[in-house]
């Protein structure tokens, strides 16, 4: 069994962890980045290029989870509470790790710093903290009376935090979940892949000069050019040497699109808030063909969808990525299938006639995987079809849907 992952893949670590404390034959498979992910053999397997990736004798997988998930056992799935496990799994993802990567991502150098997105993801993670301190109190794990992977994928995504930004003064509320967490990374299932742990005693800040070096801003030919426009005392800089250059401003991605002519908030209240048919009559009513289009968006690797919850975390992730697009688009997503056979399909709708992810860089990272089909909102069948996808009723070509998930 072989996992393509290397060391500088952190999301591979709750997979090993997994592996060893299942006792999973576990072998991490040579890989070169830019060059293995780039082949034809590789992408043959995995679509999408990335990793990390599992290599079984009978399965493919691309999901982090999903690969925990296979290389993990019953107990570590949590058995009669599985949904729980999940749910604190589905945490850990989509409420403690993009507010993680927004605060440490900048103490590494990693991405520019930004002081409001900062000051917010403290405060995200401070409730996410809250919320385990809380659950904690009476349990000494977060599902059942053992290690399960709820625990394994919430400390490995806590893991950046204890050690970079969490100082004393930081973590001291949450006693619970630092006797947890302690707990957990000497455990010598997760020692045997994160090494000694040591917790973070002061809080790491935003260093300009390493982000520049890691960016590429900081080259010796940069370098050059600094030191001879310093040797100008008109070109001189007040600004203290540690300060965060200001960042980019980032543009629109609506800016060329057609004045919106629909309020899409109150679009989203009538379909939230009322019945399939009244919300119908309302977009039939307020809906305009001249300044929006409508769009199906089907998913090309539904052979590798074998558990549902693997389509339900693509369609998760993806929703987490198309942030801006909320503006001024609507989605309703489907997933199809049982038996270990499942499909992801979805209508949307949004300002302007073309493809609205060629529009920002940020929404490019999964509309590929989904052939895309423009709707003719005049048509019988593909109004019809309108309608079904809003309502997650329908006929479907004799499709069973299994859950919806709605973009608003």
């Amino acid at each position: 069994m072989g996992d393509y992952a290397f060391n500088k893949v952190k999301i591979a670590q709750k997979i090993q962890i997994t592996a060893n404390y299942s006792g999973f034959d576990l072998s991490l498979a040579e890989f070169v980045a830019g060059v293995t992910n780039k082949s034809d053999e590789f992408l043959k397997k995995f679509p999408l290029g990335k990793v990390p990736a599992f290599e079984g004798d009978s399965i493919n997988l691309f999901e982090p989870n999903a690969i925990a998930f296979y290389v993990g056992n019953d107990t570590l799935r949590g058995g009669e509470a599985e949904a729980e496990v999940w749910q604190w799994i589905g945490v850990a993802d989509n409420d403690l790790m993009p507010a993680a990567c927004t605060w440490v991502y900048p103490t590494l150098g990693l991405t520019q710093y930004n002081k409001q997105s900062t000051e917010k993801a403290k405060e995200e993670v401070k409730t996410v903290l809250n919320l385990l301190n809380n659950h904690l109190l009476t349990r000494t794990f977060l599902v059942g009376e053992r290690v399960s992977q709820a625990d394994i994928s919430m400390a490995c995504t806590l893991l950046m935090l204890y050690i970079n930004v969490l100082e004393p003064g930081f973590r001291k509320p949450y006693g619970n979940v630092n006797r947890w967490f302690v707990t957990l990374v000497n455990q010598p299932e997760f020692k045997k892949v994160l090494g000694e742990v040591s917790l973070c005693t002061k809080m790491a800040q935003f260093d300009a000069k390493k982000y520049n070096e890691i960016s590429g801003k900081g080259g010796k030919k940069d370098q050059g050019k600094k030191e001879q426009t310093q040797k100008k005392p008109q070109q001189k800089e007040d600004k203290p040497a540690n300060e965060p250059p200001a960042p980019k401003p980032k543009l629109d991605p609506w800016r060329n699109a057609p004045k919106p002519s629909m309020d899409l908030d109150a679009w989203k209240r009538c379909y939230s808030n009322n019945p399939v048919e009244v919300s119908w009559k309302y977009f039939l009513e307020h809906f305009k063909k001249e300044d929006y289009s409508i769009w199906r968006g089907a998913y090309q690797y539904n052979s590798d969808l074998k558990m549902d919850f693997m389509a339900s975390n693509l369609v998760a992730g993806m929703f987490q990525r198309l942030e801006k697009l909320r503006k001024h688009g609507f989605g309703s997503v489907l997933i199809f299938g049982g038996n270990r056979k499942f499909q992801i399909d979805s209508v949307w709708f949004w300002l302007g006639h073309d493809l609205a992810f060629d529009l920002c860089e940020d929404w490019q990272i999964d509309y590929e995987s989904y052939k895309w089909t423009k709707l003719n909102f005049d048509d019988d069948n593909d109004r019809k079809m309108i309608k079904e996808f809003w309502a997650g009723e329908g006929e479907f070509d004799g499709r069973e849907c299994l859950e919806q998930k709605v973009y608003k």
